[in-house]
């Protein structure tokens, strides 16, 4: 019964892999492509590239351990190939959370309409500074994966195969201490630039409060251009925040299970769960004109070529 849920499992994480290859792969191509052609690059569509291909290195490193654990468990019994899965894919979750980040607070300094002295500075400053931030976030992921993997010993999770009639599974063992110091300081750092997205969020939300409460005094009557531009950031921001609190508990159920009697079932479906945030690039897409045209031309050539094969 376990072989039959752990493959069910497995074919759900190649499907929600496929789709997060496709969806940021296409965000990579499409910013890239126009990239080339123009030589120069928008700072948006420099933060949207950077998150895509940390999230398509994420989705990679996920399911690198989610077959592994899967089909080659006797990997788990060596600390020291454990240690370099555990460094990418610290390295690529603060990416994906910085990156992610950087997002939020580029939507509210480009569209939020505030008259503050700082507020007009940043959102003067904002484009030059982008690339800037991108390696910042890119340098501070790696120095925190480094610290990480350096204060993990070899043997700090030991797995063991254990058979149980027909069934084999993988039951490990930590060193409890020092896994839950790293544990808490990995979820603090985390919780830093989630903050900063809710802040973001919040500061929009006033700011389309307040521009709507001054269309009502004015009642132009006609179609504001910038309150779609917030609702299509808040639509972003909001879904990156669900997102992010469900990865959140994700990454706590699979960090926390090698402390539960069956690890190998409670760390595939923790990751199983977190595979969704990083897959997640359809609003990103819908939300952002060029993409969205690009999908539409894609949309229509495959339609026609399907049409040509019916014929």
């Amino acid at each position: 019964m376990l072989d039959k849920v752990e493959s069910t499992l497995m074919l759900i994480a190649a499907g929600e892999f496929a789709m997060g290859i496709l969806g940021n792969a296409f965000i990579g191509l499409v910013n890239c492509m126009n990239w080339i052609k123009n030589r120069k690059i928008a700072s948006i569509d420099l933060i949207l590239t950077s998150l895509a291909i940390s999230r398509i290195c994420l989705l990679c490193i996920i399911l690198l351990d989610y077959f592994i654990l899967g089909l080659y468990p006797d990997v788990y019994t060596t600390g020291k190939k454990m240690r370099i899965i555990d460094f990418f894919w610290t390295l690529t979750n603060h990416l994906n959370v910085w990156f992610a980040t950087c997002l939020s607070i580029f939507y509210f300094l480009k569209i939020a309409n505030f008259f503050h002295p700082l507020f007009l500075w940043m959102k003067w400053k904002i484009d030059s500074a982008i690339p800037r931030i991108l390696l910042g976030c890119l340098a501070f992921s790696v120095f925190i994966s480094l610290v990480v993997s350096e204060n993990l010993n070899d043997d700090f999770r030991s797995c063991v195969k254990v058979k149980k009639k027909t069934n084999i599974t993988v039951k490990c063992r930590v060193n409890k201490a020092q896994y839950a110091s790293v544990k808490i300081c990995l979820n603090l750092l985390t919780l830093f630039p989630f903050s900063v997205s809710v802040i973001s969020f919040l500061l929009l939300l006033l700011s389309l409060w307040r521009h709507t409460r001054q269309m009502k005094v004015s009642a132009t009557g006609c179609r504001d251009p910038s309150i779609e531009a917030h609702v299509g950031a808040m639509k972003a921001v909001i879904s990156f925040l669900l997102l992010f609190i469900a990865y959140y508990l994700a990454f706590l159920v699979a960090t926390s299970s090698y402390f539960m009697p069956e690890t190998e079932l409670a760390v595939m479906i923790g990751e199983l769960i977190a595979l969704i945030y990083p897959s997640h690039s359809l609003i990103l897409i819908l939300g952002n004109n060029k993409l969205r045209q690009a999908s539409l031309r894609v949309l229509w050539k495959v339609k026609c070529i399907l049409k040509r094969r019916n014929h």
